[in-house]
């Protein structure tokens, strides 16, 4: 097995997919990590905001977090419904599209693609905050460790959503098991205390106050606080991951993810408040996570802490893992719909969708980069797309509902239906209102101005793929009127074995055949022309005689410019006049290496040479390679 297939694994077959899907045991893992991370995150968005308020921020912290969780609860409740009426796939781009129209479909898409992006970058860059939080020594290499990090998950979830969510089982419900325990002894202790539990290490010790509350700040703090709340729509994105019965596995998947982030978030929140623990600012030296200050407080600086923290380090880092379950599923159905581009919507070697996969990877690294892995610069980019599906999603499905009550049975089931997912429309979209206000001027006005540009691309998209039906749709009969052979025209860069074979094949097609030598590529003066003419009567003229055909013309064009393509269509102009209406077959003698290295060796012109025919030549051009094998390859290889 070669490298590659060592890294990523046997090519899979059509019929395993459904040995591929996943239950709630890896579903957790694969559809999870976005919502479970971001308890690490949300949290200390709020309480960064806070910072100005010193330590009276400390007692807006529970309410805020109270209101995220609410509205958490909420969208379990709407998303509970999404799955049952789309088991499919229900997220917001398919809701959109069967409810709300065009538009609304393209702007949901639009707005995941970003979120989804937008989620590895801060999951990533928040796992390396936790790192460096624990070893300081790290913060010179934030950048380096966060775009190692991409380049895992990017290379796992290409092995498949089964795999990943295998792989990354483990440190999942490490992660969960070990903050739970923490924050049920913090919890214990705070109770035995009275309110006012002694720490195991002080935190660092909150700043003075420089503000006063406002409801600006306040709006600004749970604007902040919702990052919290990505990923929660995962599950209904990814319907077509689940084992049957998909609905059952997609619902139990939804509710372990909401229950847990439910409860990471209001314990944060209450042990923040009880242990005086406030955001440091990540760009310093001596930064530590909320988290890590909050496991240092409760259990100390032992063994059972560095395990927390790990575990929270690849939760947060391997959070990028929901985006690449997710997005490359999105990307399909866009791609299927004809807004994006086809290979989009192709199938690679382990059963998933890998040009999304790539391509989730390479547009993260480059925002990585911009930013610097820092974490606070991307806060304010986040949350916008995802409450923006949010509430085109509730409201998709409130349409729906209405729909239902009106052409089925009066059920009140559909009215509790309707009211549930109304009031999650309401929220999400009240919630998606503040969190632009508070937000707009640190930066989501970048992503206020990206969803709108990516709509454009996507009809953009579209209107090439209608351009191009338009001119291939055309009814009628097959056309026959032209059947003459083609006049065929061999090129060549030198007269050897590979000239000889592909001559011989070229009688095979027509009669008029024609040899062109192109000479000067190296840009030297030599006497191949001589050495050729030479050669041509005895070694290509007189057997063609005596096999009773007519013998081919040879033509001998130079490069002046060192490019093949240059004289070769204008000889291919001065054919069109000669044998006007006839198709001009071009035979392209090419090398076929054994082994990938050999590549380099080799100048590759025949396969530029093509490129540009096929950019340049015209309708009445067909172009067939020839291949010369240095090793006869063998069919059963390719498995």
């Amino acid at each position: 097995m070669s490298i590659f297939g060592w890294i990523l694994g046997r090519r899979l077959a059509n019929q395993e997919q459904s040995q591929r899907k996943i239950g709630v045991f890896e579903g957790v893992p694969a559809m999870g990590l976005d919502g479970l991370g971001s308890s690490a995150y949300g949290p200390e968005a709020a309480l960064t905001v806070l910072i100005p308020l010193g330590a009276a921020g400390l007692g807006y912290i529970g309410p805020i977090m109270g209101a995220i969780v609410g509205l958490l609860a909420v969208l379990y409740l709407s998303y509970r419904q999404t799955i049952a009426a789309y088991p499919s796939n229900g997220g917001a781009y398919i809701v959109s599209r069967e409810n709300l129209g065009r538009n609304a479909s393209l702007l949901a898409a639009s707005a995941l693609m970003v979120d989804y992006v937008l989620n590895v970058a801060v999951g990533i860059s928040a796992g390396v905050g936790a790192l460096v939080s624990a070893l300081p020594s790290l913060h010179a290499y934030t950048l380096w460790l966060c775009l190692g990090i991409l380049l895992l998950v990017t290379v796992v979830n290409l092995r498949g959503t089964l795999d990943a969510g295998r792989l990354f089982a483990l440190p999942t419900y490490l992660f969960v098991a070990s903050f739970l325990a923490i924050l049920a002894i913090g919890v214990w202790k705070a109770s035995l205390s009275g309110g006012q539990p002694s720490p195991a290490i002080p935190p660092p010790p909150l700043p003075q106050p420089t503000a006063s509350v406002s409801l600006l700040l306040l709006m600004h703090a749970f604007a902040s606080g919702c990052t919290a709340m990505t990923g929660v729509e995962a599950v209904s994105n990814g319907m077509t991951a689940f084992k049957d019965p998909p609905v059952r596995h997609g619902r139990r998947t939804l509710a372990a993810i909401c229950l847990i982030l439910g409860l990471l978030l209001g314990g944060i929140a209450f042990l923040s408040a009880r242990y005086r623990i406030g955001a440091m600012d990540q760009e310093k030296d001596g930064y530590q996570s909320v988290l890590s200050q909050l496991a240092h407080t409760v259990v100390g600086d032992g063994i059972f802490y560095y395990v927390a923290i790990g575990s929270l380090l690849c939760v947060l880092a391997l959070s990028a893992n929901t985006s690449f379950v997710d997005f490359p599923r999105l990307c399909r159905m866009v791609a299927e719909d004809g807004y994006l581009p086809k290979p989009f919507a192709m199938v690679g070697r382990r059963l998933v969708f890998s040009v999304g996969i790539l391509y989730l990877g390479f547009t993260t690294g480059l925002l990585v980069v911009v930013f610097g892995g820092i974490t606070d610069r991307l806060i304010p980019l986040f949350a916008i797309g995802a409450f923006l599906t949010f509430t085109l999603s509730q409201t998709g499905m409130v349409l729906h509902w209405v729909r239902a009550l009106r052409t089925g049975p009066k059920r009140a089931g559909n009215r509790m239906h309707l009211a549930i997912n109304a009031l999650g429309g309401a929220i999400t979209g009240l919630a998606l209102v503040v969190i632009v206000i508070a937000k707009f001027r640190e930066g989501a006005w970048i992503t206020v101005i990206i969803i709108p540009l990516v709509i454009v691309l996507l009809r953009l998209v579209r209107r090439y793929y209608d351009h191009l039906e338009a001119g291939l749709r055309e009814p009628g009969k097959l056309n026959l009127g032209n059947t003459q052979p083609p006049v065929v025209l061999v090129v060549t860069q030198q007269w050897n074995r590979m000239a000889d074979k592909a001559l011989s094949f070229a009688f095979q097609l027509s009669k008029d055949v024609i040899a062109v030598h192109v000479a000067r590529l190296s840009g030297e003066e030599s006497d191949e022309e001589r050495a050729i003419r030479g050669r041509w009567s005895k070694d290509v003229e007189a057997p063609a005689r005596a096999a009773g055909l007519r013998p081919p013309r040879l033509v001998l064009l130079n490069a002046d410019y060192r490019l093949m393509y240059e004289p070769l269509l204008k000889e291919i102009r001065v054919l069109r006049d000669e044998f006007g209406g006839r198709t001009i077959a071009v035979l392209l003698p090419e090398v076929v290496p054994p082994n990938w290295w050999q590549y380099i060796l080799h100048t590759h012109r025949a396969r530029r040479l093509h490129a540009k025919l096929l950019e340049l030549g015209g309708s009445d051009i067909v172009i067939i390679s020839v291949p010369w094998y240095i090793e006869e390859p063998r069919i059963e290889a390719t498995h």
